[in-house]
């Protein structure tokens, strides 16, 4: 028999250095989950992110168990790190603080093509150059 599903906790934490302070303690320590535990797998899932936030969905279910889904990173932490720049444009539509290539734009979408609400990986390079053009990022040709 399925277990009974208690919460569902949708949070980021940084890849491979998650610790027990917020957000994460605080969100599951309301549920009764052993926090050392959670932190404890989820480092080992996600060394390879060194430190790049990570959306993560954690299923508690009754008996204080728990499960949990890492997605791909923040389509802006990707472009970020292809265009290397710190940050984002203050006034994107005025400001550029970086450029990145239509390559790296699809291998962007197609690292995270499963988390995008998108048919094929012309749509979800749509959405990757709307997310550049809001951050103040050039797309080139």
């Amino acid at each position: 028999m399925a277990k009974e599903i208690k919460a569902k906790i949708k949070l980021q934490a940084p890849g491979g250095q998650a610790t027990p302070a917020p957000p994460i303690g605080p969100a599951l320590g309301q549920h009764n989950v052993n926090i050392g535990q959670f932190v404890q797998q989820f480092n080992e899932r996600t060394k390879e992110y060194g430190g790049m936030p990570l959306p993560v969905e954690i299923t508690v279910f009754a008996d204080k168990t728990f499960t949990f889904i890492v997605k791909s990173p923040p389509a802006a932490e990707l472009l970020k790190e292809a265009a290397k720049i710190a940050k984002g444009s203050g006034v994107p539509n005025k400001e550029k603080v970086g450029s990145v290539t239509k390559e790296q734009v699809k291998a962007i979408a197609q690292k995270k093509i499963n988390d995008l609400n998108a048919n094929d990986i012309e749509g979800a390079m749509k959405i990757i150059e709307g997310t550049a053009r809001s951050m103040g990022v050039e797309v080139k040709g």
